[in-house]
């Protein structure tokens, strides 16, 4: 109509303009009008795509905190998050976990379920690149600065990373700051290479242990029970769990780094425990540790970044690990578990440096080799002889020494006729090269599970009246060996418990002389000791002044039945039979003191419990033994006479053994019970 009138008033040029704009206009509405029905036709399909964010903020922020990382009913959901994929954290939301008071949202859409899991994924990476530790220089108490990365602090201590990447560890005097010291470090997993938990420290006694407290705790996120020893290397206390390192200031629990890797899928052992790794090892400035998946990894011990990682197994041939590793020479010596699986087992070693293998000692013999005589029958492919806890080493003599696990299938022997060489043994190796200079036996074509795989103790002392190198073990089927570890002569075999039924006695040569009726049968055949055995892979201790050696025994039998055993398949266990718990036994354990030139026992502390710990004992120079009651305390006892002097109640069973450092000149005894680190000291 407007153009109509424009033709009256207006010339042709001013006409055709017009025109163009109209034909334009037109064009645009129906444009507006086209992404108008387009915007319609999507917002439904908007309205379906769930709100990751907001289901969080609905349904967890009140517990974790709107940013996930903890509020005032719950922990940081982070760990989780690092540590589980995506299957298993939609698992737990859609379960629950009744025990720490999280609900089960089994109703939950599963597209709400993805949506929720991928915003925290998304909250963790924002956090991760947000996440700048704050530049701090300060003065020292000597008058000199030091500046670096606050990677912790509070108002009585600080924390930094320097530009080197080392970590200095502070306290606050007044408005300036001091180093701590830190003294007798406890680098592997009995503290020393000779597997002895005994300590040189002093400043703990039968006069004043009564004053020992807790100085602090800190809770092990995600962990399980924990089975673990915690290492202390230049005042930093690095805390294992399975495929975690968590760096604490050993002197306050402060957490100052930790590695985290996620579990392997499709792994089958005890490897897929959490909290079943039990020790790392380090060697100046690196930290090596072992994975569930039976690789072995070097840290850099400041800032947790991994410096190289070797695979030992394949973990699909049933290969799995908990901790079995030393750093010695140039060398990290490591082992794996996979003993009720039917791996063929072996001990290895590592160049510190590269992570390459320099050498592997076989514990089951191929076919046709030295040893494999001892095996009659299919299942030398399969013989087991794990090596799943940390050995010793003599630095003079330059030898490894190592004990190894059961024999595959565990309770039966039908397809593997002989002595089953090296399973439950102590293997003794040359370091430089891994070739076997003696070995040991306590068990003979083993039908019980009852594995060599206990701490050998090395100790220099006078035995019968003349100076000699010995290797002493409280083994699991029930008797106490003392060796002369060069020569592997056996010089003591005396039995650690009184029920005590499968053999009468140990000859000469070190072979047990056997019973009658002492393996399993298809009915099933009380035998003692339990399956558990009479000592286990928790920690013994020798005293060089009191002469004696502290292991934490149990008294227990079990009914053993053995049954046909399954050909071997990856994925699957290969045990055989098993032991089942006497109804009428009532199991007890004891703490006993064995003197090392008879073997014979010199006093007894009977423990009132349920027997189904597994923690050991720690012997000072301040003439205490510290242990694992098992009455779910920590205790210490006077090591000459046994007198009980202290004890400190927990309410997990206690699957650990202590173990004790200096830090800042006090000392301290640390403990790793349940789910939750806690460090001791006086006031």
């Amino acid at each position: 109509m407007w153009v109509e009138r424009l033709r009256h008033k207006r010339s042709p040029q001013t006409i055709n303009a017009a025109r163009v704009l109209l034909r334009y206009t037109v064009r645009l509405n129906k444009l507006i009008f086209l992404l108008a029905a387009a915007s319609f036709a999507v917002l439904p399909a908007w309205a379906q795509e769930p709100d990751g964010r907001a289901i969080f903020q609905t349904r967890c922020a009140g517990c974790h905190g709107t940013d996930g990382n903890g509020g005032e009913h719950a922990r940081s959901i982070l760990p989780v998050l690092a540590s589980k994929p995506d299957d298993e954290v939609i698992a737990i939301i859609r379960d629950g976990v009744a025990a720490k008071g999280m609900p089960a949202f089994k109703q939950l859409p599963e597209s709400e379920v993805k949506a929720l899991v991928a915003s925290m994924r998304s909250m963790m990476q924002r956090r991760r690149r947000g996440f700048q530790p704050v530049r701090q220089k300060v003065k020292l108490t000597d008058g000199s600065e030091v500046e670096g990365l606050a990677v912790a602090k509070t108002s009585r201590e600080l924390q930094l990373r320097t530009d080197d990447q080392k970590l200095v560890l502070l306290r606050r005097t007044g408005e300036r700051y001091r180093r701590v010291t830190s003294e007798a470090d406890w680098p592997s997993m009995h503290g020393g290479l000779s597997g002895n938990r005994y300590s040189e420290l002093e400043q703990l006694t039968p006069a004043n242990v009564s004053r020992l407290g807790v100085k602090w705790v800190f809770p092990v996120p995600n962990s399980g029970r924990l089975q673990g020893t915690p290492q202390v290397y230049g005042g930093v206390m690095y805390v294992p769990n399975t495929n975690q390192v968590i760096a604490l200031d050993a002197g306050s629990g402060a957490r100052l780094w930790d590695y985290t890797r996620p579990p392997t899928q499709g792994l089958i052992g005890n490897a897929r425990s959490p909290g079943n790794n039990r020790s790392v090892s380090i060697a100046g400035d690196k930290l090596f540790m072992q994975t569930d998946h039976a690789h072995l990894l070097a840290l850099n011990r400041y800032t947790g970044q991994v410096l190289w990682d070797t695979e030992m197994a394949d973990f699909r041939k049933n290969y799995n690990a908990t901790g079995s590793l030393l750093a010695v020479e140039n060398l990290v010596i490591a082992g794996t578990a996979g003993g009720e699986e039917g791996v063929r087992g072996f001990l290895a070693a590592y160049d510190q440096q590269t992570g390459k293998e320099v050498w592997r000692f076989w514990t089951i013999p191929a076919r046709g080799e030295p040893g494999a005589e001892t095996w009659d029958g299919p299942d030398i492919d399969h013989g087991g002889g794990p090596t799943w806890l940390t050995g010793s080493y003599d630095p003079e003599a330059k030898i490894v020494y190592w004990p190894t696990g059961n024999a595959g299938p565990d309770f039966n022997g039908d397809n593997r006729k002989g002595d089953n060489l090296y399973t439950c043994s102590i293997i003794a190796l040359d370091v430089a090269t891994g070739k076997l200079k003696w070995h040991f036996q306590p068990t003979p074509h083993d039908e019980w599970d009852w594995d060599a795989v206990q701490p050998l103790v090395l100790a220099d002392t006078t035995w019968r009246g003349q100076p000699r190198k010995i290797l002493l073990q409280a083994n699991r089927n029930g008797f106490l060996y003392i060796l002369d570890r060069i020569t592997g002569k056996m010089l003591v075999a005396e039995p650690l418990v009184k029920k005590l039924t499968w053999a009468k006695g140990v000859a000469p040569d070190g072979r047990p002389i056997m019973n009658p009726n002492s393996v399993p049968t298809e009915e099933g055949q009380l035998i003692c000791p339990a399956v558990e055995g009479a000592a286990n892979f928790f920690s013994t201790s020798f005293h060089p002044a009191t002469r004696l050696f502290y292991v934490n025994t149990l008294e227990r039998c079990a009914v053993y039945t053995k049954r046909k055993t399954p050909e071997w398949q990856a994925g699957r266990n290969y045990y055989g039979g098993g032991g089942r718990r006497d109804p009428n036994d009532k199991p007890q354990k004891f703490l006993r003191a064995f003197n090392i030139d008879t073997g014979k026992p010199v006093w007894e502390v009977p423990q009132e419990g349920p027997g189904d710990t597994w923690t050991g004992t720690l012997a000072t120079a301040g003439g205490l033994v510290i242990f694992g009651d098992d009455g779910g305390a920590l205790a210490a006892a006077d090591a000459s006479t046994g007198k009980r002097l202290w004890s400190f109640p927990f309410t997990d069973s206690l699957h650990t053994s202590p173990m004790t450092y200096m830090f800042d000149g006090k000392q301290h005894v640390a403990m790793m019970v349940g789910s939750l680190v806690y460090s001791f000291g006086l006031p």
